[in-house]
């Protein structure tokens, strides 16, 4: 299962989103996630979910490489539904069985937090699977520019940020030739108690964690050999292009935030 995580992956494409500015989609989740998580009205919650779909719709990627990509993430959605659903003990009581009980309050909360980590979540992997790891890391270089004046080292940070990003799908390709050796030599990962499962792990995390700093390290010798000190002076071969469509986007997320903001005001 963990091959089919996605997050970190880039399919190359030419729709709408591949073609926008990373800049304006780091912009444009940024607002979405503020936006979502400030207003309660169903009408713009239900906007959130129609935006969603059409950005999906307007990128290209088939539904079921998504589909595969995202279902092992959605773990942390239902667990966060489920947290809120029992813990939040507000509103009527729809469900009392005396070791536990369901207030209508849980239902909503849960509901609502769920909704909008689930939206994020789409999001967010739309923009590794439409945006190349050199053009994200420009975006968040150029976005963060102002913080230079304070002494922020804006290009490092970007540039660890994208590293980062590109090997999530490395390590869980790594993770699964360590389960699959292990499982050869006998181990077992999905029978016996949680304890003995936990312990199972032990074996995995030791050869990853040896084999991420080997190849961390391997990298940095690769990067100072390759005369990297830092982003001082730095050109770049490929120049971001803010174009019309990209001020539209953020113009019309825009909108979206101050319509938000009123409904939770009214």
């Amino acid at each position: 299962m963990l091959k089919n995580v996605i997050i970190g992956q880039y399919v190359p494409g030419r729709s709408f989103v591949h073609s926008l500015d990373p800049r304006s989609k780091l912009i444009t989740i940024f607002l979405f996630m503020i936006f979502i998580f400030i207003s309660r009205d169903p009408f713009v919650l239900s906007s959130a979910v129609l935006l969603t779909a059409a950005a999906f719709l307007t990128a290209g990627i088939p539904f079921k490489f998504f589909w595969k990509g995202i279902r092992i993430i959605l773990i942390i959605v239902v667990l966060t539904f489920t947290l809120h659903l029992f813990m939040t003990q507000e509103g009527m009581v729809l469900l009392d069985l005396g070791w536990i009980t369901i207030y209508s309050g849980g239902l909503i909360e849960g509901g609502l937090i769920a909704l909008r980590l689930f939206l994020l979540i789409i999001l967010a992997t739309m923009l590794t699977l439409t945006t190349t790891p050199v053009d994200l890391t420009d975006g968040m270089e150029r976005l963060m520019k102002p913080l230079k004046r304070v002494k922020v080292p804006t290009h490092e940070l970007a540039l660890m940020m994208s590293i980062a990003l590109r090997f999530i799908p490395t390590l869980l390709e790594e993770t699964q030739k360590i389960v699959k050796a292990q499982t050869a030599r006998g181990a077992s990962f999905s029978q016996g108690s949680l304890w003995k499962r936990v312990n199972a792990l032990i074996p995995v995390l030791i050869p990853l964690f040896v084999s991420s700093f080997k190849r961390a390290e391997d990298l940095a010798i690769a990067m100072e050999a390759r005369g990297y000190a830092g982003g001082e002076g730095r050109t770049k071969f490929r120049q971001l292009s803010w174009r019309t469509r990209d001020t539209m986007i953020v113009s019309f997320l825009l909108l979206f935030g101050v319509f938000s903001i009123i409904t939770r005001i009214s």
